[in-house]
């Protein structure tokens, strides 16, 4: 197939379009504007796909612009799209909530859009367990996690911008009968290539386990714990933690799963939570370094509790994690950062 991965210049694209060169013999094309991806990901995906004898196309663009992207997959040829191009940091979306329906839900509109025209028969969608919001402990059962039927209310505009283009998909699916998608519902995303070779490069990054091996080398003098009095067992928040590599491999089984089934959503978990304090004390730990931690106040549209159901996945794709460690997700995510 020839495949076009938005966004994969950045940091879970990027692993995806690793696993495909490696494993595969599909053509693929990187579309990505390279506001939070970086030109040194795509050399060496080019490298490794020159190791690998697989076509790898690059282009530099950005899927606001309409006409542009409409010429490309005019022109292309695509039979997949695995879309990750998104903005994606919760308390920004509460700031300006207008950028992410823009970026998230108008711009992924539009390149559904641009797929049923031009003949597109798979659609992988980046999705988010932020599609949940709070869960209603009186609804659901937080303790054996969040399962794909149950409600989702968003509580920030990054969850419901998600949520948005899910049923875009889902409409679209409807009234295109050769037209599917998957939309993976991801938890919380961290660890690297345990090869080394790419891993998340994100500047300013917010996400816990990142910026717990930044402070472990002293890029930071310290980290936050954004809030210790959630109705939890030590205060503060508990999320379902999930290494890229096997977050990546869900991407390629869905895509796979499509062959012979119809369109569907899915959690991307390990169907067990650690607390902050939890992932910080384990970050400590692998790095051999006690770095300094203070409290501050919660941050807008956090929920204290977010953990997956995986039995969905496990069952109908037979989707196998092989990274479920949260020592091993802090060490590859600390090798990283010793690299960069």
């Amino acid at each position: 197939m020839h495949i076009l991965v938005t966004g994969g210049a950045g940091y879970i694209g990027s692993h995806i379009v690793k696993l495909l060169l490696e494993n595969s013999n599909h053509k693929i094309t990187i579309l990505d504007n390279l506001v939070t991806g970086f030109q040194a990901t795509i050399d060496t995906l080019t490298v490794i796909a020159k190791e690998n004898n697989v076509t790898l196309n690059f282009m530099e663009e950005d899927l606001s612009d309409f006409s542009k992207i409409e010429n490309i997959m005019h022109e292309n040829q695509f039979d997949a799209i695995i879309h990750f191009a998104a903005s994606l940091v919760v308390p920004e979306s509460v700031e300006n909530p207008l950028k992410y329906y823009l970026n998230n839900t108008a711009n992924t509109a539009n390149l559904i859009k641009c797929a049923t025209e031009n003949g597109v028969k798979k659609f992988i969608f980046s999705s988010t367990a932020a599609t949940y919001g709070e869960p209603d402990a009186t609804v659901v059962n937080l303790e054996t996690g969040l399962k794909e039927s149950d409600p989702t209310d968003p509580i920030n505009p990054y969850g419901m911008s998600k949520l948005m283009s899910e049923r875009v998909l889902k409409d679209t699916a409807f009234a295109y009968d050769d037209f599917k998608y998957a939309a993976l519902r991801y938890f919380n995303v961290a660890g690297s290539d345990p090869d080394g070779r790419i891993g998340q490069s994100t500047k300013n990054a917010t996400l816990l386990i990142k910026v717990a091996a930044e402070t472990a080398i002293g890029k930071r003098e310290k980290m936050y714990i954004f809030g210790d009095d959630y109705p939890t067992h030590d205060g503060t928040g508990i999320r379902d933690y999930i290494h890229v590599v096997d977050l990546a491999q869900a991407h390629i089984e869905a895509l796979e799963y499509l062959e012979d089934h119809d369109s569907d959503v899915f959690n991307v978990g390990y169907s067990r939570g650690f607390s902050v304090k939890e992932v910080i004390d384990t970050m400590k730990k692998v790095s051999g370094i006690d770095f300094t931690v203070e409290i501050k106040e919660r941050r807008a549209g956090d929920p204290a509790i977010l953990i997956s159901d995986n039995t969905k996945i496990k069952n109908t794709m037979h989707w196998q994690p092989r990274y479920d460690d949260l020592e091993v997700i802090c060490k590859t995510t600390l090798e990283w950062e010793k690299k960069i």
